[in-house]
């Protein structure tokens, strides 16, 4: 059959809702529900860095609440980067995105490290001790290291074996003590592959982490992890774990540097497995609070540091076994509190700062899209 000749009729006029009402020509796809489970994860984990540091002065009372201690820092900040590393899967440094970046960030970072400062000077009668942006102090490290992180995700993305490299680096930063102090690079380095390894995963790998036989498994790894750090509390500083400082400079040998660092990275992988598998993933009544543990994080270190400047922990009841009990409760529920509205409300031009005026015009029309 010969169809050249054919006429071809043009198509008849649509007439259906689509062509009555167009849509907006900057309309995007419609964004997906918050998934409650990494909500409720980011809460129960700002509630355990409160609770760790809580507990910081009270490791000399027992070698149990030593041990505790060890075992919290072992995976409550891998759980918390590992999070904001599957959170910067897609950033690929879009002016939108670098909005976001500095004034949820950078702007926080400076903000807090000069009110730390400001601070101590005021509560622990300092009034020398410098402003130093260069020197992260407390809790601020790690916003300059989200920040540096965040803008690496990019590479992240392209290369072959992105954790094997990071752990090449994070395991060079642990064997160069002349890294130095500045932006707290030791952290941002050693850190590194938890970010690294949340970038690469999938929602798939957390459904598969909730199933029911992997929640039973994560019961003898707790256990053992506790009875671990029990017995590792006069064996082993706990300083391996805030990862600021190189092997030579807590008093070893280069080579020992290179195996904590991935048994370091092994153990809070696999501790953070087991927390995850245990988080829930419907919504409760701390779900909403996972979407501000920022606040929680940064507000909660003046407390921290008052409780320490203004002697709360010279109270004879604090260092017993119910004192004990009692500064968990404590710390966890300051900084539940710290994360609810009336506080967002009142902090949310330091901690989310809305700059229109810094930006060009483009950019921030690309933010709010």
């Amino acid at each position: 059959m010969h169809v050249r000749n054919q006429r071809v009729l043009p198509p008849p006029p649509r007439t259906d809702a689509a062509d009555r009402h167009p849509a907006p020509a900057d309309a995007g796809p419609v964004p997906r529900p918050r998934d409650p489970f990494f909500d409720n994860a980011k809460y129960l984990a700002i509630v355990l860095v409160a609770i760790g540091h809580a507990w910081t002065p009270l490791r000399s009372d027992s070698r149990a609440a030593d041990g505790l201690y060890m075992f919290v820092y072992a995976f409550h900040m891998p759980a918390f980067i590992l999070i904001a590393g599957y959170f910067s899967r897609a950033f690929q440094a879009r002016p939108g995105q670098l909005k976001r970046l500095i004034t949820g960030i950078g702007v926080p970072y400076v903000v807090f490290e000069i009110a730390y400062v400001l601070f101590k000077r005021w509560a622990d009668d300092s009034p020398e001790y410098p402003i130093g942006l260069l020197d992260p102090y407390y809790v601020t490290w790690f916003l300059i290291a989200l920040f540096v992180w965040r803008l690496t995700a990019p590479l992240w993305q392209v290369i072959r074996w992105p954790v094997p490299v990071s752990l090449a680096i994070a395991s060079l930063a642990t064997v160069s003590p002349g890294i130095g102090d500045d932006f707290n690079l030791q952290r941002v380095l050693q850190f590194l592959p938890f970010f690294v390894i949340g970038m690469h995963l999938r929602p798939e790998h957390f459904e598969r982490l909730r199933r029911p036989e992997v929640r039973l498994l994560a019961v003898p790894v707790f256990l053992g992890a506790l009875v671990t750090a029990y017995w590792a509390v006069p064996r082993m500083s706990a300083r391996w774990f805030y990862h600021t400082n190189s092997a030579q400079e807590l008093g070893h040998t280069w080579w020992i540097g290179i195996i904590m660092t991935f048994a370091l990275f092994g153990c809070g992988l696999l501790l953070t497995a087991a927390f995850l598998a245990w988080v829930p993933g419907r919504h409760l009544w701390f779900t909403a609070l996972g979407t501000a543990t920022l606040y929680g994080y940064l507000l909660h270190g003046f407390l921290a540091k008052g409780s320490r400047y203004w002697g709360w922990y010279d109270a004879d009841w604090v260092h017993t076994p119910w004192g004990q009990i009692g500064v968990t409760l404590i710390g966890a529920v300051a900084v539940t509190l710290l994360c609810t509205a009336p506080v967002r409300r009142v902090f949310r031009f330091a901690v989310e700062p809305s700059m229109e005026w810094a930006f060009r015009r483009d950019s921030a029309e690309l933010g709010r899209r």
